[in-house]
């Protein structure tokens, strides 16, 4: 462990918890649900106004085109909000990228939109820790460690983006293009775990959608002559169920389709997710796919078409990965903060930085839990621990004493 040196000390003693608190009730306070893309604009106007404070020029980026399938099979595109980004010292040599995202997953219909104090050190409520309250601490960071002598060799891009929650899909090119170049990153997740357990390896994701086109007929005159697409993709469901193994879940979880009882469907949609642990998993995971579907379209006499893929690529651990864990964790150990981190199935932006070739710890944010529901917490006093700990993290990577 290398203990604190006076000028940390200094540039970690002016942390503003009382401020980061009272920006997560602010913020928390906004609905910013993925499709709500006027809660979404509010939140994005006050990201903007707080970031102010440091150095830099931010902006508000487009999201990129993304489409889905409708329940009728028809190709739809999606909206999305804009994404924030804040480019400090763009021609230093060596540059970091820092990312939180400002959407939840709480619709502006949904009966969760307040916070309320559990205790004295607990507040419940949308998108407090997941990840408002990480975006208090990414800023709350960066602002400590602009008092670094350290800070001012290096530059850092900063993304808030705001579709997240349902894959950055909009944001995706924005983060290759960030994430390019970049010596680490950092990602303000909230823990893997309440007591500040940081996320490792993870495991990635695709999400897919299989058009099954059938034939109709009448269901009792003539029932022979039809082609049922719900059958057939209810086939594929089952094959795809059977498609898991060690280090890799399926998840068929929709289908949509059929019209009245007495007509053979010729339309439906499965749509499925899945989870391989490797690259080499998500590999041969493609190819046994094109055999699923082809193995149903000759039993059942439809065609299918598919779309989608993986999304988030599988995040392993490497050497350069590692190296910035044990600097974390050292640098918690200063603090006072146990860093552990353990594997999770779950998926975040870190899982696209890392696929890059970046260097990333995504959990950076604050300690909670309940994550996705209407227990959603945060342990307030982690507010002032992790933004502590991250501005020692940046100081350290660049160089400072």
């Amino acid at each position: 462990m290398t203990p604190l040196s006076p000028p940390e000390h200094a540039l970690l003693s002016q942390i503003d918890a009382p401020a980061m608190l009272a920006q997560v009730l602010a913020w928390s306070a906004i609905n910013t649900g993925t499709r709500n893309l006027a809660g979404l604009a509010a939140q994005a106007a006050l990201l903007a106004d707080a970031f102010a404070v440091l150095p830099g020029e931010a902006r508000l980026e487009s999201p990129a085109p993304v489409e889905a399938v409708a329940a009728d099979g028809r190709t739809v595109e999606l909206d999305h909000g804009q994404h924030l980004v804040l480019s400090v010292r763009p021609r230093a040599n060596r540059r970091f990228l820092l990312t939180g995202h400002m959407d939840t997953v709480f619709p502006a219909d949904h009966p969760f939109q307040t916070a309320r104090w559990l205790d004295d050190a607990t507040l419940n409520g949308p998108g407090v820790a997941d990840m408002k309250g990480g975006i208090a601490v990414l800023l709350a960071a960066l602002q400590a460690f602009e008092r670094s002598p350290a800070a001012a060799g290096v530059g850092y891009d900063v993304l808030i983006n705001a579709d997240e929650e349902t894959g950055s899909l909009s944001s995706a090119p924005l983060i290759a293009q960030l994430a390019a170049g970049k010596a680490v990153a950092l990602t303000y997740e909230p823990s893997a775990l309440p007591d500040g357990t940081l996320a490792g390896a993870r495991a990635g994701s695709g999400n897919y959608s299989a058009i099954v086109t059938g034939r109709s007929a009448h269901a009792g005159r003539n029932p022979q002559d039809g082609r049922n697409a719900i059958v057939a993709a209810a086939a594929l469901a089952l094959k795809l169920r059977d498609a898991q193994r060690e280090g890799l879940s399926v998840n068929p979880a929709k289908i949509d389709g059929g019209s009245a009882n007495n007509v053979v469907p010729d339309h439906a949609i499965l749509r499925f997710n899945v989870r391989p642990r490797s690259t080499e998993l998500a590999d041969a995971f493609a190819r046994d796919l094109r055999a699923l579907i082809a193995a149903v379209e000759i039993e059942h006499e439809v065609s299918i078409h598919l779309h989608g893929g993986i999304s988030r690529p599988p995040k392993p651990l490497t050497p350069q990965a590692e190296e910035l864990f044990e600097l974390v964790r050292t640098c918690g150990a200063a603090l006072g903060q146990p860093i552990r981190w353990q594997s999770s199935g779950g998926v975040c932006d870190g899982n696209n930085i890392a696929a890059l070739g970046v260097p990333v710890v995504d959990t950076m944010g604050v300690r909670g839990g309940a994550i996705h529901s209407d227990a959603e917490f945060l342990v307030v006093p982690s507010l002032a621990e992790r933004a502590a700990l991250s501005a020692l993290v940046l100081h350290r990577l660049a160089g400072g004493e």
